[in-house]
Parts: C-alpha cells; structure tokens; sequence
C-alpha cells in the first residue's frame, strides 16, 4: 500500500486530486492531508472522503519544520504530491513576503523533510517519488502565437510566478546536486468542481448569479490555455507514476480562450439553464460587465504545449472546454451553498478592497 502525503489538499486542485486518487484506487493506498487552511482551504470539499479509514487530514503549515518532519517519522511516506502554495496573482502583488515564505520556504522545508526521510547510504530508498506541481506562467508571456515548451527559458512576470520559479528551481537543484527522485509539472489554467472564487470562472458564475458587477481585467482580450482539474488529476497520478526522476511535464488542455470569451459562454448557459422562475435569472445580463485597470504585469497570453507528456506518459486532456464548462457551471448551480458559504467575511473584505476603486 502507498502512502501519499498531499500538501494544500484542501484547496481546489489538491481536493480533486485527493477525489480522484480514491476513486482509482480505493482502499489500496493511504492518504495524509496537509493544510493549514488559509482562505482556499475548505475541509468541505472533502466530506466524500473524510471519514475513509485511509484517509488522514493534518491541519498544518508546510514551512513548519517539527511538524512536517514528524509526518515522515510517523509515516512511511512514498509519494509527495506537493500542491501547497500561494497562488493568486493579485494577492502577490499586493503581499509578495508571504509568496515568498510559503511557496520559496516551504518548499525547501518538504524537500529536506523527504530527503531525510528517503536517503540511504546507497542513495534514495526505491519507489519515493516528490511531484512539484507547478504553473505555466514559470515561463512569462505569449504573444498572438507559439507555444511553452519545457525547454522554454524561465520568465516569470510577477512575485507569485518568481516565487514558483524558485520553487522549481529548488526541486531541480536536489535532483540534480542530490539525485532526489523528483519531477515537476507545469499546468495551464486549471477550472472545475470547488474552485475559490476569485479566480475567472467561479467569481464570475458567483457575481452574475448574484446581480453583481462582472470585472474584467483591462480590455478582455487576454488569453489562458484551460484544464479540467480532473484531467490534470490523470496526469498528475502519470507522472508520479510512470515518469523518470528528474523530468519536468507541460500539462494543458489545448482549449485557449480570451477571458472575455469565458464571460460571454458563462452568461449564454447561465441564461439556458436556470428556469424562468428563478429570481436568480432576472439578475444575469451582459450589462453586469465592468472593464476595470488592469493587473499590473499582466501577461497577454499562455498557451503550454503537452507533446512531451502524450510522448512519454500517453497523456492529453479529455474534456474539451465545451464539456468541461458546462460541468462546472452545472456542478455550481447545484452547489451554491458551498459557493455562498465561502464568499462571505475576509474573502468579502478582500474583494471589496481589490476593487473598490476600480
């Protein structure tokens, strides 16, 4: 039986990891959860798994160096699937020292945790393996054509991707300096199922189902390449599997769209889908739409190549952005509770100081 740890399990990706890690392979692993529950962390998207046997949550910080060395003891870890981080653009800019800390950190904090833990006289113990699950904009911007390559050089834009870039940096160095048994991916855009809403889909679902402006960064035209989280599950669980140490993976999903396309194909199915009866329905129109200054060093367009992924693993996205979207909208109207329940006291103060003079 593996035992994983997952760092940032409760946040969207990592929650979906953990969904989809059961779902293949049931009581045949073990889970350990790490989160220390910031303002993405939501134990309620893991009420489907929470009382697995196998299945353990640890409310806990990842630069915490007693605690996190206390799992490895404790446990005999052979996956770490490493999700934790700061991850809002804006939130860097506005706060970089905590990017920083967490992401740069923390980071180091779990790879010499593991190192510890897994290194022998004759190397590392078989079997161990250290994903960083990492971003495309590691790679800076696009303009109207090509694509990001894992071959690209490194050109991050903005303190949250720097402090990614480091982080990848960190994990390259103990592959290569210490032949530690890791890899690292690199995603586009990930939407879906439990998604903090301040990211693009969820706030704007949120806002339109709720009569509120619709913000849009600048003049709508930048454009992000999107994943379905599920799909970047499989893929995730392919490389920790499959991959050799050291090898570093683009995962995208080939679905490129400009954010205020996203918008547009949000409001048409919002429309369709809700009953003439719903008060809710009266409250959407495109007129809720507000150009807003745009985010500082805002990087034009991403779009990540996964050839070498398909090549080496067999992997490439399932879910078209048509399928995809349709999903998470439903997926939301079925779960507003949720959506309401967490767009409520600091993620509101939040909110409302990014765009009050906007």
């Amino acid at each position: 039986m593996k035992t994983y740890l997952i760092t940032g399990g409760a946040g969207f990706i990592g929650s979906n990891h953990i969904i989809y890690l059961f779902k293949k392979y049931g009581d045949n692993i073990k889970i350990i959860n790490v989160d220390c529950l910031t303002y993405a962390g939501n134990l309620e998207n893991l009420k489907s798994v929470e009382n697995f046997p196998n299945y353990k949550f640890y409310k806990t910080d990842i630069c915490n160096k007693e605690e996190i060395n206390k799992l490895f003891i404790d446990y005999d870890i052979d996956r770490v699937i490493h999700f934790a981080a700061e991850s809002h653009v804006d939130r860097s800019i506005k706060n970089p020292e905590v990017f920083a800390n967490t992401n740069i950190l923390g980071t180091l904090n779990l790879l010499n945790a593991a190192k510890n833990a897994w290194e022998t006289n004759d190397g590392f113990m078989p079997g161990k393996k250290f994903v960083q699950v990492s971003t495309d904009e590691v790679y800076g911007a696009l303009g109207e054509e090509g694509f990001f390559y894992e071959d690209t050089p490194l050109d991050p834009r903005s303190p949250y991707s720097a402090s990614k870039t480091s982080a990848d940096l960190l994990v390259s160095s103990y592959v290569f300096t210490y032949k530690f048994p890791a890899n690292i991916t690199r995603c586009s855009n990930n939407y879906g199922p439990y998604q903090f809403p301040e990211k693009l889909i969820p706030l704007i679902i949120n806002n339109a189902l709720s009569g509120k402006d619709l913000p849009v960064y600048g003049d709508g035209r930048n454009v992000r390449d999107w994943l379905y989280v599920d799909d970047h599950a499989k893929a995730i669980d392919l490389v920790s599997e499959k991959a050799k140490d050291g090898e570093i993976y683009n995962v995208g999903g080939h679905n490129e769209k400009r954010n205020i396309e996203i918008i547009d194909i949000i409001i048409d199915y919002l429309l369709k889908a809700l009953p003439d009866d719903d008060k809710r329905k009266k409250l959407i129109s495109r007129d809720l739409i507000k150009f807003v200054e745009d985010r500082k060093g805002h990087d034009f367009r991403y779009a990540i190549a996964p050839d070498k992924i398909k090549r080496d693993l067999g992997w490439e996205p399932e879910t078209s952005f048509a399928e995809g979207i349709i999903m998470t909208i439903d997926w939301y109207l079925k779960n507003f509770n949720w959506l309401e329940s967490i767009t409520k006291g600091e993620y509101m103060k939040y909110y409302e100081e990014m765009y009050k003079d906007r």
